[in-house]
């Protein structure tokens, strides 16, 4: 997995000239994010191998976070450095926010991709759906039915924040939904595992290089800083 040493950089879908082969350049999205509450660093790698090094401190998250990178194919390199000493809410949702963050810019124009993506995944009783749409318009309605209080050291209110946090950042319209199930664990994790494998279906790329919108353009977090920049 490359090395993190940027503090926001993207990547997206290039085409060779010269000759009929396609040259498809690494998505990859880095982010360095610091507050007085969290510091983070976080690199994706979309066209990856689900290799991931997480350390977010808490070890629920960093398990959900496993399997996201694991069954989307996605590389994930996630550290921060959090206060919980006063509870899990800052960190969970700032790494949700870097992950985004870091996503979104992996993404770049949004060229070539599929941007639609479903998919059902089991944990023995449980069962759940997530539809995405990479559509540039943030919008996350999660339904995890949970009713345990933790997780491990992860409350069960921030899994569905995590959740909408990671949505909102990431530019992106997320549904989710716990069809059935009895264990709180798993649940959450056949969520988790639904929402990799929704993310691997709307990012792949297809043969087109356009952006797959009737309007020509789907907007990006990166996009809108390259404005202000300018």
């Amino acid at each position: 997995m490359a090395e993190l040493n940027g503090s926001v950089k993207g990547g997206g879908v290039g085409v060779g000239v010269g000759d009929e082969s396609v040259e498809k350049s690494v998505r990859r999205g880095v982010v360095k994010r610091e507050t007085k509450e969290t510091k983070i660093e976080c690199e994706v790698v979309l066209d990856g191998h689900g290799e991931n090094e997480i350390n977010s401190g808490i070890g629920f998250l960093d398990h959900m976070l496993s399997q996201l990178s694991k069954h989307s194919g996605i590389d994930i390199r996630l550290n921060c450095k959090g206060d919980l000493h006063i509870d899990d809410h800052h960190t969970s949702e700032d790494c949700a926010i870097a992950l985004g963050e870091a996503f979104d810019l992996a993404l770049g124009e949004r060229r070539g991709i599929k941007r639609f993506g479903s998919a059902h995944a089991p944990l023995d009783e449980a069962l759940s759906r997530v539809v995405v749409d990479i559509s540039g318009r943030p919008h996350a309605s999660i339904d995890l039915g949970l009713k345990r209080e933790m997780l491990g050291a992860l409350s069960t209110e921030m899994i569905p924040h995590v959740l909408h946090s990671f949505a909102t950042s990431a530019m992106l319209t997320l549904h989710v939904d716990v069809l059935k199930g009895t264990n709180d664990h798993h649940r959450a994790e056949s969520a988790f595992k639904a929402l990799a494998l929704a993310l691997k279906d709307a990012i792949s790329l297809t043969s087109s290089a356009d952006v797959p919108s009737t309007k020509g353009l789907l907007e990006s977090r990166s996009a809108k800083r390259q404005k202000l920049d300018e």
